[in-house]
């Protein structure tokens, strides 16, 4: 067995002991084997589904695997799972409506070790994001992780080994990039009409009266709570530090680095995942470095006395990579004006969303051409233009939800590579993390490809 092969057997059993001393270890997963072999799903068999995590987005996201079924994608969501109770009996009652049977479980094993669970939703806190899409693809299941795709490196890395071992499917769950624009970008850059490319841009702004991600609370919910007010905090907080309950936490956990990375791994991520898939070929950073800070947000709205969060609300980012571009992001919760998305080259420049919000649909990319005195920078690039400064392409409007959810549903049956695979997925995610790193230690970091290891030095070579 390779090193690499041992250290995930390592990483998952870890994993494995954290929720064993949690809670009690369900009777369907203490008879699961250490590895299953998944069901062979013809072109007209059933995907069942489990969806782990149904809080907001795990319940929206649930629901499109539905509209998915209902457009004949031939799907159903079979299970649904979440630490706390309300949200299980809400959903397992939806969805028994929806397709006569849907079990409901506080502990995401139950779903892991069914059988006849084909794939499952992960979308629980990041810090879970990856111990739960290991263990359901070590147990054969194919995976629809919601972005970040994980909390740390290692996690990244350990996603893309146990994918190539077990052959398993797994998207990540950052729809966007299932927009027509990003792959229409990437068709001109590999035809040659930006010439070297330099530097790509972007931003996700918002503006919130309340501060980003200051979710209500429920006040009845707790770990002493009876009935559908109960929540399993300690399996909650799983393999983050352990602190006492706090509702502040469990309900707005992306303020707070234990189990988030705030606005690079919440926001960023619908941006970089794009930009890895326009460049044509997805790249690990060489260089990342990152600022900001709570300029705004300093006190819950309401109780003023207590800190409001630990992400900054205001952050900035540039990394650089070793064929010679950068990217630069800038984001805060504190004002909504976007940055336009683009991709300056020497020859021309790609603008993909003139309005910069790159969830948002664009009807058109355009390619501005770098001319002086009507003379083009690089002149190879004047056939190309046809004497023009100018080029719009149109874009196809889709559903890019649904776009992503069926693209993921058509690769289990055909075993292809979905659109976020896991390999530009965890490009995307190296960059993020290491932008956090860069924040909270506030010096520049350097990535050793070759080790997957973040470094303070430039890597030889």
């Amino acid at each position: 067995m390779s090193d690499q092969n041992l250290n995930r057997r390592n990483f998952l059993a870890g994993a494995g002991a954290v929720a064993s001393a949690l809670s009690a270890a369900a009777p369907s997963f203490a008879k699961m084997s250490a590895k299953s072999a998944a069901r062979v799903i013809g072109a007209n068999d059933r995907i069942n589904v489990g969806a782990i995590g149904v809080g907001g987005r795990g319940t929206y996201v649930a629901n499109e695997f539905a509209k998915a079924d209902k457009a004949g994608a031939n799907c159903q969501v079979v299970a649904v799972c979440d630490v706390y109770q309300k949200r299980v009996t809400r959903n397992k009652e939806h969805f028994t409506k929806l397709y006569e049977k849907c079990d409901g479980y506080l502990d995401y094993r139950e779903i892991v070790g069914r059988p006849d669970v084909d794939a499952v939703i992960v979308a629980t806190p990041d810090h879970w994001h990856a111990k739960i899409a290991l263990e359901a693809m070590d147990h054969g299941k194919d995976v629809y992780l919601e972005k970040p795709m994980c909390h740390t490196v290692d996690e990244a890395r350990q996603l893309v080994n146990t994918v190539k071992e077990t052959k398993r499917v797994l998207q990540v769950g950052s729809q966007t990039t299932s927009g027509d624009q990003w792959h229409q970008a990437r068709r001109v850059i590999s035809e040659g009409y930006l010439g070297k490319m330099l530097m790509s841009q972007g931003s996700y702004h918002r503006n919130s009266s309340n501060g980003e991600w200051n979710w209500t609370i429920d006040p009845n919910a707790g770990p002493t709570a009876k009935g559908d007010d109960y929540i399993d905090w300690k399996m909650w907080v799983g393999p983050a530090k352990s602190r006492p309950w706090d509702p502040d936490r469990f309900f707005r956990f992306r303020k707070y680095w234990d189990y988030s990375g705030g606005i690079a791994t919440d926001l960023f991520y619908h941006v970089v995942a794009p930009m890895n898939i326009c460049w044509g070929e997805a790249q690990f950073p060489y260089k990342v470095m990152a600022a900001g800070g709570i300029y705004e947000f300093k006190n819950l709205p309401e109780d003023p006395s207590k800190p409001d969060r630990e992400v900054p609300d205001t952050f900035h980012l540039i990394g650089e990579y070793s064929k010679g571009h950068s990217i630069v992001l800038s984001s805060s919760m504190a004002n909504s004006q976007h940055i336009p998305g683009l991709i300056r080259g020497h020859g021309a420049s790609l603008i993909m969303v003139e309005h910069g919000r790159f969830e948002g649909f664009a009807p058109h990319i355009t390619l501005k051409a770098e001319r002086r005195q009507d003379k083009y920078i690089v002149p190879e690039l004047e056939a190309k233009f046809k004497g023009e400064s100018e080029i719009k392409i149109p874009i196809k409007e889709m559903d890019t939800m649904q776009t992503h959810v069926n693209n993921f549903l058509s690769c289990m049956r055909t075993r292809q590579k979905p659109t976020l695979d896991v390999e530009t997925g965890a490009r995307a995610q190296v960059l993020i993390t290491m932008a956090v790193q860069s924040y909270r230690e506030g010096r520049i970091l350097y990535f050793d490809e070759e080790k997957w290891k973040v470094v303070p030095k430039p890597p030889r070579g």
